[in-house]
């Protein structure tokens, strides 16, 4: 068994944070030393046509002298967002008339939209 399965299989507390096809574990392990670290793993369902999934996982490995540094980075940046943009999830996904409302907001001026970038299609092109 290589070393880094062995340091990964203590696992000593856990949390998952669900969110749609991605899901979030936060894990305390610990290592030979008994010395504890975290690891965050993100992991995303993607499904084929034929109905069949696999997951993609990627992982950070956090440890005790950065966690001062990484908290208060996390906490300037999830403030900024929240500062600038709000709570409210603005995206196609959540809001159906996304692309409308966007479209709205880029031609401030309401402007009619330029027909040079539509393509010109004769019936019988079909």
């Amino acid at each position: 068994m290589r070393e880094n399965d062995m340091l990964e299989k203590e696992e000593i507390f856990s949390k998952v944070l669900r969110a749609g096809r991605r899901t979030y574990f936060f894990d305390v392990r610990a290592t030979k030393a008994d010395d504890y670290y975290i690891t965050i793993t993100e992991s995303k369902k993607f499904t084929e046509i034929d109905g069949s999934y696999h997951f993609k996982k990627h992982k950070i490995y956090l440890y005790k002298e950065d966690f001062t540094a990484f908290t208060e980075i996390l906490e300037e940046m999830t403030s900024y967002v929240l500062n600038h943009k709000g709570e409210e999830v603005i995206s196609e996904r959540h809001q159906k008339d996304f692309k409308k409302d966007f479209a709205f907001e880029k031609n401030e001026e309401n402007e009619i939209p330029s027909t040079s970038s539509f393509t010109d299609i004769e019936f019988e092109d079909i």
